[in-house]
């Protein structure tokens, strides 16, 4: 018997030319267009259920009616949506508005402007009517010529016998040449009425876009800061001492050159410690190792001082460099909680580039529980957001932690 997905399998694969596998992929998509048709008449009824409850909302009929009727009507749509996005190969959603918390009345009141019930309502109507009409199509095309062969037969009638063999033959280059159309233009409407609209999601992804700005502006603010008072407590106050050191050293050394000699290799060594002030500095905005060897000779510089085994597999080009120093500070965050919390034995870097999304994984064997809210995971999280990057935390009890990041980004 053969598995639901095989019956679901995407259109992109019906055969074009003539023959058994042809013939079978056609077979397979009148089978599922006579489900779709015979799924209409639930729809239809649904439909008119609902038609006739507005009316008798000033009543407990009607809200009764709704309460059985939408979720009813919910799964059907979401049954059609399953068999949309499998043979289109691409994911349908419904995206319906929060009713769990709510009483039962105000269920109703929140389904009336939820625009995912609308469109299961749109749905129904276009299921039991067209949509029915639409699906029949194929069915019609393979056996109703056939039907009538037997009808004929029946009752004794030959020339209706020998009217329907003699469309038998063109009723069948017909269904042949419609089928997959038919089906395709029905799940691509049942695609368009049910998906989450387009104006949605653009309206979701400027809102996410809105926030990304935010608080990229916010971390740039800090990073200035940041980078203002360890410029100002680190390497300014040491170029300070060293001047007045050179300066004092300047009016003794007439009068007492050992003491001026001491004030310039007190100098010395504070320029030597300015140095290393402005070189960590410079290493927190954009690490030295990362223009030398790149995203994947960074990962393996943070690995070596981590006290477990640290197993690095990376195969990645050389990206844009404020991604490469994103990406970096977040390796690095994440192998400082395997090393501070996780108490494993080991821990690995995966990751690749497929040309469009860099995808990088930070996981160990460690005592799991890693929180994504924490200030570690969500710092980390806002850092990729900035690029429209994500991260996915996998983190149970006792089993270790995976930490996942993609982000979106082309290769230099």
């Amino acid at each position: 018997m053969e598995s639901p997905r095989t019956w679901l399998a995407p259109l992109s694969a019906v055969p074009a030319g003539l023959g058994q596998a042809g013939a079978a992929e056609r077979l397979r998509l009148t089978v599922l267009s006579a489900g779709h048709a015979l799924l209409g008449i639930p729809a239809l009824v649904l439909a008119l259920l609902m038609v006739g409850a507005f009316p008798a909302l000033l009543s407990l009929t009607g809200f009764f009616v709704l309460w059985l009727v939408v979720p009813l009507a919910a799964l059907l749509a979401g049954v059609h949506r399953k068999v949309a996005g499998r043979l289109l190969g691409e994911t349908v959603v419904a995206d319906y508005a929060e009713t769990t918390e709510k009483n039962p009345f105000t269920t109703v009141f929140v389904w009336g402007r939820d625009p995912a019930r609308w469109r299961d309502f749109a749905f129904c109507w276009f299921s039991g009517t067209g949509g029915l009409l639409m699906s029949l199509i194929p069915v019609f095309f393979l056996i109703g010529p056939t039907a009538h062969m037997i009808v004929g037969l029946s009752m004794g009638n030959w020339l209706w016998f020998a009217i329907a063999s003699v469309l038998l033959g063109p009723s069948l280059l017909v269904w042949w040449f419609v089928t997959v159309p038919i089906v395709r233009g029905r799940v691509r409407a049942d695609s368009g009425i049910l998906d989450h609209s387009r104006i949605e999601r653009l309206r979701e992804r400027v809102d996410e876009v809105v926030q990304s700005r935010s608080a990229t502006v916010d971390h740039n603010e800090a990073e200035l800061r940041r980078i203002e008072r360890d410029l100002h407590d680190g390497a300014q106050a040491r170029i300070a001492a060293t001047g007045m050191s050179v300066g004092l050293a300047e009016k003794l050394v007439h009068t007492d050159p050992d003491a001026a000699v001491e004030l310039l290799r007190e100098a010395r060594d504070t320029t030597i410690s300015a140095l290393e002030d402005l070189r960590t500095l410079v290493r927190g905005i954009h690490p030295p190792v990362l223009a030398d060897r790149g995203l994947t000779g960074g990962i393996e510089s943070l690995a070596i001082p981590i006290p477990i085994p640290v197993t690095v597999a990376l195969n990645l080009p050389r990206l844009a460099p404020p991604v490469e120093s994103a990406v970096y500070f977040a390796v690095a965050e994440c192998l400082a909680n395997v090393a501070k919390h996780a108490r494993a034995t080991r821990a690995w870097v995966t990751g690749a580039y497929d040309g469009d999304m860099l995808r990088l994984t930070v996981g160990d064997d460690g005592r799991g529980g890693a929180d994504p809210a924490g200030s570690g995971l969500s710092g980390v999280a806002r850092r990729l957001s900035i690029f429209d990057g994500t991260l996915t935390v996998i983190s149970p009890e006792g089993e270790g932690t995976e930490v996942r990041m993609e982000v979106r980004c082309r290769a230099r």
